[in-house]
C-alpha cells in the first residue's frame, strides 16, 4: 500500500470523498476560532484547507510522512506549518495543541495505538482528539464497490474491512485504550456524483492506497476482468456512490 504519489492522483482518488467529508469531520470535532489545531496524515490538504479557513493558517500545523503530498499542502494552504512527519512520532512538545485530528489515517497508521498515544500527548489537558476511518468493515465505504467486484473475482481478497478503526465501534476502542475520556461516535455520510463509470475506474488505475496495488499487481487479463465485473455492479451513469465515516471524539 503507497501513497507516494502525486497530490492530484490522490485527490482524483479519494480527494472526491475527503473534500466533503472535511467540513463534516471539523464540526464533529468542535472546531471554534481561537485554538491551535494538529492535522495528522493530513494527506494533499482537504481537511487542513478547511481547518485553515476556520481557524487561519497561522493556527494550524500539519504533517504527513509522503514529501509530496507536503509539498501540496505547504502550497495550496499558504501561511500553515508543515512537516513530513509520521503519526508515531510527532515532532512536536507535549500539550502543545488544542486539538488533533487525524481524517482517514488511523487505518493506516502503521501501529494506531502509538498513533493515537501520540496525538494524545501533544494534545493539552481538557483538548480533543477526533478521528474518522470509512466504514469499510461494514461495506459502507466508498471503495465498497470496488472491493465487491474484487472479492466476487477472487474471495481471498485482502480488501480494508479488517483495518483499524474500519467497523463500528473500533475507533471509540482504540480511544479508551490510549486514555481517552468522555469518547462519543458518530456517523458522517457523504455522497458524490460520477458522470461515467471512467470517471469512477480510472483513479483505481493510478496506483493509489490498497486497491490502487490490487489492481496494479493483477495481469492485464484480470484487470480487464475486474473493470468489467465493476462496471456490472455499477447502476447506468451518472451515479451517486454514498459513504460513510465512523468518527470517535474524545478527550485528554
Amino acid at each position: 500500500m503507497t501513497f507516494a504519489v502525486a497530490a492530484d492522483a490522490y485527490d482524483r482518488y479519494m480527494g472526491r470523498f475527503s473534500g466533503p467529508l472535511a467540513p463534516l469531520f471539523a464540526d464533529v470535532a468542535g472546531i471554534d476560532p481561537g485554538i491551535a489545531v494538529l492535522d495528522v496524515g493530513c494527506g494533499p490538504g482537504a481537511l487542513t484547507s478547511e481547518l485553515a479557513r476556520r481557524l487561519g493558517p497561522a493556527n494550524v500545523t500539519a504533517v504527513d510522512p509522503s514529501e509530496s503530498f507536503v509539498d501540496a499542502v505547504r502550497e495550496r494552504v499558504p501561511g500553515v506549518r508543515v512537516e513530513t512527519a509520521h503519526a508515531e512520532d510527532l515532532p512536536f512538545p507535549a500539550a502543545a495543541f488544542d486539538v488533533s485530528l487525524a481524517q482517514l489515517v488511523v487505518h493506516f497508521m502503521s501501529d494506531p495505538i502509538a498513533g493515537l498515544r501520540e496525538m494524545r500527548r501533544v494534545t493539552r489537558d481538557g483538548g480533543v482528539v477526533a478521528a474518522c476511518v470509512w466504514d469499510h468493515g461494514g461495506f459502507r465505504g466508498p471503495l465498497s464497490p470496488f472491493w465487491a467486484a474484487a472479492r466476487a473475482l477472487d474471495p481471498g481478497v485482502v480488501d480494508e474491512s479488517e483495518l483499524a478503526g474500519a467497523r463500528r465501534g473500533h475507533l471509540a476502542e482504540l480511544f479508551g485504550v490510549v486514555g481517552l475520556v468522555d469518547v462519543v461516535e458518530s456517523d458522517l455520510e457523504v455522497s458524490v456524483e460520477y458522470r461515467s463509470f471512467d470517471d469512477w475506474w480510472e483513479p483505481f488505475t493510478l496506483g493509489v492506497g490498497l486497491a490502487g496495488d490490487h489492481v496494479a499487481r493483477l495481469d492485464a487479463r484480470k484487470r480487464d476482468d475486474l473493470e468489467r465485473r465493476c462496471r456490472e455492479l455499477h447502476p447506468a451513469p451518472p451515479f451517486v456512490i454514498t459513504a460513510h465515516a465512523w468518527t470517535a471524539r474524545g478527550v485528554v
